[in-house]
């Protein structure tokens, strides 16, 4: 095999077609802000009314776009129906419409609620959406004719969102935060500080100390502005906090068992985050990686709108054993992650983006690091579930070398992008990277500058798999991810141990390097000898894709009959396997523990058995 054979082949992605309201769209950065800090309102024609409306946009596929008003009745009685209004500039303009009747003339819009929708208790709100086209914003919006904030001031806006709270000082019973100021037409009188979401404080200055916290605990911070008329803006992105002591250290000691969960596991796979908690894999594991967000346009982008925080939830289904709502402002697996944190406050996790089909945006995205970063940041920190990402993993495969595309970025490419996102992201977020194991003279460790990018990352997730597979498809046949080196092994260079003592050559600290395992196997077929080194005649039948097939199916239709490297293979009639047995994760463990790693990652949850015994394997052996 060439130094330019991919690595991680088995994340190709898929997305089904969906029919009813659910649009299958380029994942844009969804844009949720109330209209009266995205627009200045023209002032209402009566007093102001004790409800308010909000404009989404919930999904932006460059043709057109899916819109959604919701209305909130923030007074005490009910509200018997709405009426709402607004303009759109011209190039832009409102098509059909579910949940209400939608009128217009030229640019301006009037929808009212159908027969059964009018009513709104207190507290409650009621949604409509809509198909569009343009780039315009809405403005000039009424809501029952007065301005649609709920201001009890004519003409009043209610005040922006202040800056996402950052912590210092954190002890094991305090923390400091503090905040960038809102920005209001009459002035901003003091802010709410929420914690978890409910409000815990309100000051009139921009900093805030929580104390009597309890030692070793995860907390969740954002702030509200209120202005001089009262009126209170939206919620700033949230900030999570472990407070320090308490006995609170993850499954594992110190060492970080992170494991990918991809958003295209939710269709054929039908594997959902509820099956974190159902095999027992949430106890013992420290870190997510959720894969995976796009790349476009020198843009961090939604990569599965539907999956990621559409798809609505049965009870069964749910975390919680709660079903979703239809008018809940976030459901899919963002809302689902949400819910895992909330009973397994330890889990960390991490929005990874790329991967080997969308790692092609990378090039045009370094050209300019700091927009790329400012896009990544504003994703990932997206008032809708900023509480659930605690960082972000950056997956490109691969910087100044080829994958499903080749890159020429320049060697120095890796370190600037990782500079960048740390100068935005923050020591108080996860900046992290995965990245090729290839260790061969020239190869694409080579290419890059991973040492020097290193500082600005938390760590490395090393792809220690893949490097051998039916990609070549007479063989030799190999495993696909050995520890170490062997007397035949097809190409030098390609083993784990290898890849790790490059990089720890290249000043990498070991800390700061994960052994990655995949939960699956590499096959050829026609195959005659047991052993490796083995002719084929092409790749062994998979479930998903031909040559590669889950070890919870492995583990019953081809048993492992030999090791090799540290790995083990299996040959059942013309088939030939390789993969890893919590035997071989266990050796693993062992040595990366003796090599002084951070721990390990796995790629991906969905190939472990039921009862999560892979997961397990690298817990107890990383102990």
């Amino acid at each position: 095999m060439s130094t330019d054979t991919p690595q991680r082949r088995s994340r190709f992605r898929w997305i089904p077609v969906r029919s009813g309201r659910a649009k299958v769209v380029a994942g844009l950065t969804a844009l949720v802000v109330p209209l009266a800090a995205m627009v200045g309102l023209a002032a209402p024609a009566s007093a102001a009314t004790s409800a308010t409306a909000t404009y989404t946009k919930k999904s932006d596929w460059g043709s057109g776009f899916e819109g959604q008003w919701t209305v909130k009745n923030t007074g005490t009685t009910a509200l018997s129906s709405w009426t709402i209004e607004w303009d759109f500039p011209s190039g832009t303009t409102a098509g059909s419409a579910w949940d209400a009747t939608l009128t217009s003339s030229g640019g301006h819009y009037t929808a009212k609620n159908l027969s059964w929708n009018g009513s709104v208790a207190p507290g409650a709100s009621i949604s409509f959406g809509f198909n569009g086209t343009g780039s315009g914003s809405p403005t000039g919006c009424k809501l029952n004719g007065a301005s649609c904030d709920g201001g009890s001031v004519p003409g009043d806006n209610a005040p922006s969102a202040p800056g996402t709270p950052t912590t210092s000082d954190v002890t094991n019973t305090s923390v400091k935060l503090s905040w960038s100021a809102a920005t209001d037409d009459k002035g901003v009188k003091n802010y709410d500080v929420l914690r978890d979401g409910a409000k815990i404080a309100t000051v009139t200055g921009t900093t805030y100390t929580n104390t009597g916290l309890t030692a070793g605990t995860d907390y969740s911070y954002a702030v509200q502005a209120r202005d001089t008329a009262d009126q209170t803006g939206p919620v700033s992105g949230a900030v999570s906090v472990r407070t320090t002591g308490g006995g609170g250290e993850q499954p594992g000691g110190d060492k970080v068992n992170l494991g990918y969960f991809t958003n295209w596991g939710v269709y054929g796979r039908n594997y959902h985050v509820k099956n974190l908690v159902t095999s027992g894999s949430a106890a013992k594991i420290t870190h997510i990686n959720y894969a995976f967000g796009n790349v476009q346009n020198g843009k961090c982008t939604i990569g599965d709108s539907y999956a990621d925080y559409e798809k609505a939830y049965t009870a069964d289904q749910s975390v919680d054993g709660v079903a979703d709502t239809w008018d809940q402002p976030l459901r899919g697996n963002f809302n689902q992650l949400r819910k895992l944190k909330a009973k397994y406050p330890h889990i960390k996790i991490l929005w990874s983006f790329g991967g080997w089909t969308w790692s092609g945006g990378f090039g045009q995205a370094v050209q300019n690091p700091a927009a790329f970063a400012q896009s990544c940041y504003d994703l990932v920190e997206d008032p809708r579930w900023a509480d659930v990402f605690d960082g972000i993993d950056l997956d490109w495969e691969y910087p100044n070398a080829c994958g499903l595309t080749c890159d020429t970025s320049g060697p120095a490419a890796l370190k600037t992008m990782a500079d960048a996102m740390r100068a935005k992201f923050g020591t108080k977020n996860l900046v992290t990277a995965a990245i090729t194991a290839d260790g061969s003279n020239g190869g694409k460790i080579d290419a890059a500058d991973y040492g020097g990018a290193s500082q600005s990352f938390d760590w490395y997730n090393v792809m220690t798999y893949d490097f051998f597979g039916a990609w070549a498809a007479k063989g030799p046949t190999a495993p696909h991810s050995p520890l170490t080196p062997y007397t035949g092994i097809p190409q030098a260079g390609f083993s784990s141990s290898e890849a790790i003592a490059k990089l720890k050559a290249k000043g990498v600290p070991a800390k700061k390097l994960l052994l990655g395992i995949g939960f699956y196997g590499r096959g050829w077929t026609g195959v005659t000898q047991s052993a490796p080194g083995g002719t084929a005649t092409g790749a062994a039948p998979g479930t998903y894709e031909a040559g590669n097939e889950d070890y919870k199916v492995l583990k019953a239709t081809c048993p492992s009959n030999g090791t090799i490297a540290g790995t083990a293979y299996a040959h059942c009639g013309t088939n030939w396997w390789s993969y890893d047995t919590p035997a071989t994760i266990g050796t693993k463990m062992t040595w990366a523990k003796n090599q002084g790693l951070g721990g390990a990652f796995f790629w991906e949850f969905s190939g472990d058995t039921t009862n999560g015994e892979l997961v397990n394997a690298i817990k107890t052996g990383l102990q």
